[in-house]
């Protein structure tokens, strides 16, 4: 199993120092992934760095850990210009990054971007279906309900013609998340429970089947915190995760309280008593 960790980012946005250790920390642990949370908006005048610029900053003093934004809220976002960002950003990270998308909850935040709310789910099918264009193609002609390119593209594009797309989705996601995931995704965010997973899995295993994907090319992942509440069975959980068969898996550090000293003496802790081994 691949492990990493969120970065506090919420905790740690005015001390871009902070934010620095924790991620060269993490990676000198043998962390194989950092996690950054996505939002355009926010309520009051609380700080959050943008994650797709944070991971360029974080590419250029890191060499090995993969950079994941987790999730990008993508019909908040003009495909074109999305499309050209990750690639940069992968460029930049020299191939390391793994993006994560998802369609977003807030509605307060799509009125503030003039996005219809309601037509998020249908934007992001077929803005996926669009990034594949710009992605794989020099020029692209594409006519779809919400965007339009025609004899146009995006340069640099992926070495491969794509770069590993996630999909967020909360709880036991609907069908339309589902049919996203088997039919696009590399890799799925559970947050559906231990108990649920299975069901779940099934569902998208059928879903990647009829899109003519092999199921077992969609890799997992779920979070752990290691603070807070449920600090004292984090261990279980992670023996738990392992067993069910999760490809990656995410420690949390964040929401507990720490101060931003706190953050990474306990990152380091939680690594020296991991009850698994980290694949590389």
């Amino acid at each position: 199993m691949r492990v990493g960790i969120s970065l506090p980012v919420r905790e740690m946005a005015d001390d871009l120092g902070a934010i620095r250790d924790f991620a060269q920390t993490a990676e000198g642990l043998g962390l194989t992934h950092l996690r950054v949370p996505d939002q355009v908006i926010r309520p009051g005048n609380s700080h959050l760095h943008d994650p797709m610029m944070l991971l360029a900053y974080i590419a250029g003093i890191t060499s090995k850990i993969e950079l994941v934004p987790s999730v990008i809220v993508l019909p908040l976002r003009p495909t074109a210009l999305f499309a050209r960002q990750a690639t940069e950003l992968d460029q930049l990270a020299s191939g390391r990054v793994r993006m994560g998308i998802g369609v977003g909850a807030n509605k307060a935040e799509f009125e503030a971007m003039g996005v219809d709310f309601h037509r998020r789910g249908a934007r992001c099918d077929e803005q996926l279906e669009l990034l594949k264009a710009l992605w794989s193609q020099e020029t692209v002609n594409f006519a779809g309900q919400f965007e339009q390119v025609a004899e146009n593209g995006i340069n640099p594009r992926p070495a491969d013609g794509w770069l590993p797309i996630w999909v967020g989705a909360r709880g036991v996601p609907s069908d339309v998340v589902v049919n996203r995931i088997g039919r696009w995704a590399d890799g799925w965010f559970v947050l559906a429970s231990p108990d649920e997973y299975s069901f779940v899995r099934t569902r998208i295993d059928s879903a990647a089947e009829v899109a003519g994907r092999d199921p077992a090319t969609i890799g997992t992942e779920a979070g752990v915190a290691v603070v807070g509440e449920r600090e004292a069975e984090w261990q279980d959980r992670v023996r738990n995760w392992h067993a069910i068969g999760l490809t990656h898996l995410c420690l949390r550090t964040l929401g507990g309280g720490l101060s931003v000293a706190e953050h990474i003496p306990k990152m380091q802790q939680v690594v020296a008593e991991l009850p698994i081994e980290v694949k590389s």
